[in-house]
């Protein structure tokens, strides 16, 4: 796997307490996309799924994986053995972002494993982010993006996909700081003035992503 980032530990990516993979490298250059350091498909870090199973595990214990990005499409079969791997230890729902629509990875997946992936997931948030779609609510970048509840583990656990009003936190180390969640309007904007210039690592959506 070629991953831009990892986090054990967030509340601002879906319902309870979830770790959170974003993949390097995505293919649909999304003009406004939170994440641009994460678009271009190079090696960041590689690791197996084996691995990063073990790293997810240690950390403290999680409801849920969130995949981001980058385009988790583009490494669908290692993702898919993460999961697997994940849930072999401990039960978590799987939420994933991706720039592609639901009906375009049934018909044209864009690589390998796209079927297997979706097998695991329970919430898909689908579509490429449009900047001027972007209402500033729910986890989604923007309102074309479809929450899609391909199981029925999170329909009715109460948690306001598309209209929740979005937290977003920063992780801090000694190297970088990483945005976690959909920004809130305003948000990127304060953090520049704040900081000089833009933290390092940023999330959610992805590609498309503000999401994510």
């Amino acid at each position: 796997m070629n991953i831009a980032a990892a986090s054990t530990a967030t509340e601002s990516l879906g319902p309870g307490f979830r770790a959170v993979i974003w993949v390097q490298g995505c293919p649909l250059n999304c003009r406004g996309c939170v994440a641009p350091e994460w678009i271009p498909i190079q090696p960041q870090r590689l690791v197996s799924p084996a691995d990063l199973a073990t790293e997810l595990l240690a950390g403290p214990a999680v409801d849920g994986l969130t995949l981001s990005g980058g385009e988790p499409m583009l490494q669908a079969r290692a993702l898919a053995e993460l999961v697997r791997r994940v849930r072999l230890e401990t039960a978590v729902t799987v939420i994933c972002f991706t720039g592609f629509t639901l009906a375009r990875l049934r018909s044209a997946p864009p690589g390998p494993g796209v079927d297997e992936l979706l097998s695991e997931i329970d919430v898909l948030v689908d579509g490429p982010y449009v900047a001027a779609r972007d209402d500033g609510r729910g986890l989604r970048g923007s309102t074309n993006q479809v929450v899609h509840h391909l199981t029925d583990e999170l329909r009715d656990c109460g948690y306001d996909f598309e209209h929740r009003v979005r937290s977003a936190e920063l992780h801090v180390d000694e190297r970088s700081v990483t945005l976690v969640g959909i920004p809130p309007h305003g948000l990127l904007a304060t953090l520049d003035s704040v900081l000089g210039d833009r933290p390092e690592s940023f999330d959610d959506r992805d590609p498309e992503q503000l999401d994510r």
